[in-house]
């Protein structure tokens, strides 16, 4: 079972109960139907079950007169500040590249069930929500909610105005997606095959407000700490995987140059694997046929650049492979798409 950060739960009831009457008591009632005392500050530090979370969306989407605009006024509550260390941390950086960067890699410390990844597809640059589990209704409103909310605090830091190039939910959305568009000033796609931000690489280089290289370091420092504090392997097979294929196009990576990037030594991370009954070499053939998919499916590379971007010195290895993973050619896999 997941876990995420009770400063979520705040902005849902604060959402929630906005309009409510004077001396309602379903502010309390939501804080307490997820074990969270009313009446404490909001502690970034403090999780509660995803589970929990995601019947609390569920029940405030379903008591809302504007049901289909509650993920927007969620996302929209936060503020950099709000999320502590993180927050100042993505404030600091230099621009909003390395702003992202922070979130992918530390987004653990507010939540162990989503994963983020700046990801490039023929010459696109997206910030994707990777988050596995049965898509229900509660999940759906999460991810909402957090693609705004990374909207939202982009807009805070950012020096000038922040458009997204389009925006992508995987789930289906409104009748009328008029509201979504105006708040991301930017085409809105549900039933896409990713949810996601896409931005120019233009505003990724732009300069943040308070970025200061020192001052950034000095919080990098910090959340390398707090990161340490989670042992938990929930998702560690998934972002082993992610880290493996954003670093495919130089090569495959060995287990030592991915326990680096996670906080740990190489044996460890085999040791944690195992324990799994997982492989490393698994998880890279794993992730080499998972890039390989969304390539073929989402863009226009030719085999042989696909060959390349996947860790393969030529398309026959990448071809024989791909037989093996999926029982079909690349390109028949292309063609039935």
């Amino acid at each position: 079972m997941g876990e995420i950060s009770t400063l979520f739960v705040h902005k849902v009831v604060e959402a929630a109960t906005a309009m409510d009457p004077p001396g309602s008591s379903r502010r309390r009632e939501l804080f307490l139907s997820v074990g969270v005392d009313p009446d404490a500050g909001v502690d970034p530090k403090l999780m509660i079950h995803d589970t929990d979370y995601y019947g609390l969306c569920e029940r405030a989407m379903r008591e809302d007169k504007d049901s289909a605009s509650l993920p927007l006024r969620v996302g929209a509550l936060m503020r950099c500040d709000d999320y502590g260390a993180f927050g100042l941390a993505w404030k600091s950086a230099v621009d909003l590249q390395g702003s992202l960067e922070r979130a992918v890699r530390y987004g653990r410390v507010l939540t162990s069930v989503s994963i983020y990844e700046v990801r490039r597809e023929n010459g696109r640059v997206f910030m994707v929500l990777n988050r596995e589990g049965e898509r229900s209704l509660g999940l759906r409103i999460s991810n909402e909610q957090t693609i705004v909310a990374i909207a939202t605090i982009c807009r805070e830091v950012c020096t000038q105005p922040f458009h997204p190039v389009s925006v992508h939910f995987k789930h289906k959305g409104p009748s009328d997606p008029s509201a979504h568009e105006s708040f991301f000033g930017a085409p809105v796609f549900f039933g896409s095959d990713k949810d996601a931000l896409e931005m120019s690489r233009s505003l990724l280089e732009t300069p943040n407000r308070l970025g200061d290289a020192t001052i950034s370091r000095f919080f990098d420092t910090h959340m390398e700490s707090e990161l340490a504090r989670f042992t938990d392997d929930d998702t560690l097979d998934q972002r082993v995987r992610l880290h493996i294929a954003q670093s495919l196009s130089e090569g495959v990576p060995t287990v030592s140059d991915i326990a680096t990037r996670l906080g740990m030594s190489g044996r460890t991370l085999q040791r944690r694997l195992a324990d799994r009954g997982q492989a490393y070499q698994d998880l890279v053939d794993l992730a080499r046929r998972e890039l390989a998919e969304q390539f073929l499916r989402n863009t226009d590379y030719s085999l042989a650049e696909i060959a390349f971007l996947t860790g393969f010195s030529d398309q026959s290895a990448f071809t024989r492979a791909f037989k093996r993973w999926a029982g079909t050619t690349p390109g028949s896999f292309r063609g039935r798409e």
